[in-house]
């Protein structure tokens, strides 16, 4: 390993750090960005907002509804996210399983805000797809 200009050594990663690398630091990420961005849909559902079409669809709950699930399952994102982050084992069950929940339920939230839904329901396919593609052995941290 070459040292960089000032003459020290950089040390790798280690799962003593705490920290996550790699694919699980992207998934993790990911995971949090969906949960803040369903937390924010939630919170306009809850308040009435205008933003949402009301459509005759087979899935149609009230907007308060639909807000209160989305704040919910967004909460358990950013908790996932967080376990994630923090190199722990538990968080990337919970990842795989909430961001799957989440992808349903942005699916059946489309004919409301169809390209918030869509972009949200691309984010947790790409993160419940690295947490469950890469094994734990190809990123430090996980414990």
């Amino acid at each position: 390993m070459a040292a960089p200009p000032d003459g020290t050594q950089q040390r790798p990663a280690s799962p003593d750090d705490g920290w996550v690398t790699g694919p699980y630091l992207f998934g993790g990420l990911a995971l949090e960005l969906s949960g803040t961005l369903s937390i924010l849909m939630g919170a306009a559902g809850i308040a009435q907002s205008t933003i949402f079409a009301n459509s005759r669809y087979p899935y149609g709950f009230n907007l308060t509804a639909w807000g209160w699930i989305h704040v919910v399952i967004g909460i358990g994102l950013l908790a996932a996210g967080l376990g994630v982050l923090a190199g722990r084992s538990w968080g990337r069950g919970a990842g795989i399983a909430l961001g799957a929940v989440s992808l349903v339920t942005q699916f059946m939230f489309v004919p409301y805000y169809p390209l918030w839904s869509i972009s949200l329901m691309v984010l947790d396919l790409v993160a419940v797809w690295t947490l469950s593609r890469f094994s734990q052995s190809t990123s430090s941290g996980i414990r």
